[in-house]
């Protein structure tokens, strides 16, 4: 019988996928793994088999438990200038929207089973959007069109406060763009 794990594979993947939506994949090392996490090298490879399976852990468990859980509420608004305001007004659904676009720009185009992530939780954000769109009979295709619009603004505001950009504030960005929502919603 082996030894015992000494620590916690949801406490590591949770901080794992933290330290993945600061950096991308290539820019964080092993080394910097080990450190971070603060687990041995082979404890790490036993249980994720390699660097690969730790970032899939981390991606699955920041998808699941931030942003499905902002979906959701997306799903849940009264329409969408709400879903707007819920989208870009999570701080706790930083990390999963952080992780979801830099593994969307930088893993993706070269990990078919991230970019299958990937399309199935924007596939949930576009049809949450629609839900928050709700009943008011739109254009063929005009519901499809905003559902699209408020998930690239959403991602596009994360985007812009994540680059640091001066005079970028999402909160005042995504009120402003929900105030012009109600008018024409």
């Amino acid at each position: 019988m082996g030894r015992p794990r000494g620590f916690d594979e949801a406490t590591v993947v949770r901080a794992a996928a933290e330290l993945f939506s600061t950096r991308s994949y290539d820019g964080i090392s092993m080394d910097e793994l080990v450190t971070h996490l603060g687990v041995h090298r082979n404890s790490l490879y036993k249980t994720f088999g390699s660097k690969r399976g730790l970032y899939q852990a981390a991606l699955r468990w920041s998808l699941e438990h931030d942003v499905i859980p902002l979906i959701d509420r997306v799903s849940g608004a009264g329409d969408l200038a709400e879903a707007l305001r819920v989208a870009t007004g999570e701080p706790a659904a930083e990390v999963g929207l952080n992780l979801l676009l830099l593994a969307a720009v930088e893993r993706a185009p070269v990990d078919r089973e991230v970019a299958d992530q990937l399309a199935a939780v924007l596939a949930a954000f576009d049809q949450a959007a629609r839900t928050a769109a709700g009943p008011r009979n739109p254009a063929p295709g005009e519901a499809d069109d905003l559902a699209f619009a408020l998930t690239a603004a959403v991602l596009g505001l994360r985007m812009r406060a994540r680059a640091g950009t001066a005079g970028t504030d999402i909160d005042q960005a995504g009120a402003a763009l929900a105030r012009r929502l109600d008018h024409h919603t």
